[in-house]
């Protein structure tokens, strides 16, 4: 058992919603437009899942104007975003917890997804990749939440499934619950989080 955090901090890829595979071929149509070769699944997965784009784009050579390329078709790719079953389920059974999001993803594509599965109520904030100078494995996202909901970010508890999420809640002094990921506290399901919290 954790103690009664003052916040719950919410990755959203892989935690929320399963959008991988809007992602992957969001990516791979704008590196088609940029003429490079598309990648596979596994190489998007070991390359991109969990880490900033525009990072990513830069260790690779690639132009960063592929990013914005991708952020702005996203959107013909959000159908092969699925909710996971658990996600409301869980977040309606705990409204005594002040929870927020944050999220690697730029603001537009975050919009979109809350917007259709209709998440948004449950949050108090959302900050994305577009409200911070550094992406998360850097604690940035998760400072500026707790600046949000002025919470001391040592009270909180940040659900995440990357080893980025876990060393962007660890590097801020937050406790972190790990979705298939080793963390302080690791859950295989988010509905686990009502036996933790």
């Amino acid at each position: 058992m954790i103690p009664h955090p003052s916040a719950l901090l919410f990755d959203m890829d892989g935690v929320l919603v399963d959008s991988l595979d809007s992602w992957w071929k969001a990516l791979n149509a704008a590196l088609n437009a940029f003429n490079h070769p598309p990648l596979t699944r596994e190489a998007f997965i070991q390359r991109f899942w969990g880490h900033d784009l525009y990072a990513n784009l830069r260790s690779l050579g690639l132009s960063e104007a592929i990013g914005p390329f991708c952020n702005n078709i996203y959107n013909q790719y959000l159908d092969c975003t699925l909710l996971y079953p658990e996600t409301k389920p869980t977040l309606e059974q705990l409204p005594c917890f002040r929870k927020a999001v944050i999220t690697n993803s730029p603001r537009l594509c975050v919009d979109q997804i809350l917007a259709r599965f209709q998440l948004t109520g449950f949050f108090e904030t959302v900050v994305t990749s577009d409200d911070v100078q550094f992406a998360k494995p850097n604690p940035e996202l998760v400072f500026a939440a707790c600046r949000q909901l002025n919470v001391n970010a040592r009270d909180v508890v940040l659900v995440g499934d990357t080893v980025n999420d876990v060393l962007a809640g660890h590097a801020a002094g937050c406790r972190v619950i790990g979705l298939n990921v080793k963390a302080d506290e690791t859950i295989h399901s988010l509905a686990e989080l009502l036996k933790i919290l």
